[in-house]
């Protein structure tokens, strides 16, 4: 018995040391965590139960029977984060590079399944240089049953990954389907084809960390939506994230516990400048309606021009998209449009509420924007808030111009309230614009069109660029002073907490992609 129970230690010692100790060194000179390390460090301590410590790969060619190391490049298993149940993959450098091989593909489909089946996030590190190429095709359908098990997960249980090495060829997609991608500066990337290949078809010099870094595709591609400067950092943000998420979409996050006090927030008066050409950073708006330091933005260095992100408001999570008019005057673009259309589905799938704070002069014009399908992206974001049912609350600060003033939550789109401050202006198009139009004729045949232009911009302005319109209509709810904004929206959100909403019945509706 003895024997037997020292044949197991040590195949379980040998698994916990991976491709061994000069591999893990090479790994730590890197500044990179071994994949054990990494899940110790994320999972509550000793709540860590592994699955498939004894599996190896099955493959013969190429030598490979010569080389076999237990758990095959990948850590499975779950634990709690925080006391919550989550499911966690980690793929382990240090063994073939962390390639993906038929029986690695098998783990972490395993766990997947699971997480499904009992409804709890699934987190998986990535650290691998791709698909096991002694396996061939083996490797390849392993990587499209992870793909698969991705689609089967999107929208019923949160999906992050965490992209803390060499992410490369079609290992890209498992992420891209997910909810969220985290990647640490330095030490990851991602990219189909890395700088060798593009060198050779396009010609092209290019380093990896410049063609799919952590910063590049925080800024440029928007593929990922936070960077972390290293694993631990990159680890604690995934904990955070995590707290203002369900474990799954038949839930609704955790809500803290608080209690409603002298809710007025007086730095809210000042805040909207009375010039409307001047601006202002919407942070402040989100900052003094929130809880204290509860904001997580997404996507912070992608379409600076709309922010998207989580916070609290009286203890329950919310999803906040708020127009920036530090940035592009907070124009609705391509780019702004996706990002917050695909936020806004996130949170609808998980039961997330959502606050859309409003200062859009329109949708951004110019042939580049049209030729690269503003038209088809502003579509997702309408789309996107159209088709969401949790509720759903507006507060427009200033400007809601043209078609964005419908796009942006308006209460035609199905929003449950929709507020205005006293700075609102809400009409088809600026005062200066709209009277060159409507009254082109009078300033053409005045004395003095620039002084004519001016006094119908006036008119024009009294008339429109203000909530009252709206609010005679009943498109807007109530014009409410910016200092009560938080006490408005802890008890509307409150009252909506039971919204129910009866779909059309359909398989699924055709979003503009």
């Amino acid at each position: 018995m003895d024997a037997k129970l020292k044949k197991l230690q040590d195949r379980i010692s040998e698994a916990h040391l991976g491709g061994g100790e000069k591999r893990i060194e090479k790994q730590h000179t890197k500044k990179k965590l071994t994949a054990r390390e990494r899940i110790a460090y994320f999972l509550d301590e000793g709540s860590f139960e592994e699955m498939g410590i004894l599996v190896t790969h099955r493959t013969t060619d190429f030598g490979m029977d010569k080389e076999i190391y237990f758990g095959d490049g990948v850590v499975t298993g779950y634990g709690t984060v925080n006391g919550r149940l989550v499911y966690v993959y980690a793929q382990d450098f240090t063994v073939f590079g962390g390639a993906l091989s038929e029986t690695h593909a098998e783990k972490i489909c395993k766990v997947m399944d699971l997480a499904m089946k009992v409804g709890a996030p699934i987190i998986g590190l990535n650290d691998s240089g791709g698909a096991r190429i002694q396996e061939g095709v083996k490797s390849l359908g392993g990587y499209a049953d992870i793909f698969y098990r991705n689609v089967q997960a999107s929208g019923v249980i949160p999906q992050l990954s965490a992209i803390m090495g060499p992410c490369a060829g079609g290992a890209v997609y498992s992420p891209a389907m997910t909810d969220f991608i985290l990647m640490v500066e330095q030490t990851s990337y991602m990219f189909v084809t890395g700088p060798n290949v593009v060198k050779t078809v396009t010609n092209e010099e290019v380093s990896s960390e410049e063609l799919g870094g952590a910063m590049t595709h925080a800024s440029k591609s928007g593929v990922a939506h936070k960077t972390s400067a290293n694993d631990a950092a990159c680890l604690k943000d995934v904990k955070k994230l995590l707290g203002y998420l369900p474990q799954n979409n038949t839930e609704k996050p955790k809500m803290l516990p608080y209690e409603i006090g002298e809710e007025l927030r007086e730095q809210l008066k000042g805040v909207v400048p009375d010039n409307p050409n001047k601006p202002y950073d919407m942070h402040e708006v989100i900052d003094g309606i929130i809880d204290e330091d509860s904001f997580y933005e997404i996507h912070k260095e992608f379409a600076e021009n709309i922010i998207v992100g989580f916070a609290r408001l009286g203890g329950r999570s919310i999803g906040i998209i708020a127009n920036q008019p530090m940035f592009l005057a907070g124009v609705l673009d391509s780019n702004s449009s996706s990002k917050a259309a695909r936020f806004t589905r996130f949170c609808d799938a998980f039961n997330i509420p959502l606050l859309v704070l409003v200062d859009v002069p329109g949708f951004l014009p110019g042939t580049d924007q049209e030729w690269n399908g503003i038209i088809m992206h502003g579509a997702k974001l309408l789309y996107a808030l159209s088709e969401a049912t949790v509720p759903r609350i507006t507060v427009i600060t200033r400007k809601a111009y043209g078609g964005a003033y419908d796009v942006m939550n308006s209460k035609h789109i199905g929003a449950d309230f929709n507020y205005a401050w006293p700075t609102a202006e809400i009409a088809v198009m600026g005062a200066k614009g709209a009277s060159k139009i409507i009254f082109r004729r009078e300033i053409a045949t005045a004395e003095d069109p620039g002084a004519k232009l001016k006094e119908k911009e006036a008119e024009y302005a009294d008339k429109f660029a203000n909530p009252y319109r709206a609010a005679r209509r009943g498109f807007i709810d109530e014009v409410i002073l910016p200092e009560n904004t938080r006490r408005k929206l802890l008890k509307s959100f409150a009252m909506l907490e039971n919204k129910q909403v009866d779909s059309l019945k359909k398989k699924h509706g055709n979003i503009p992609l």
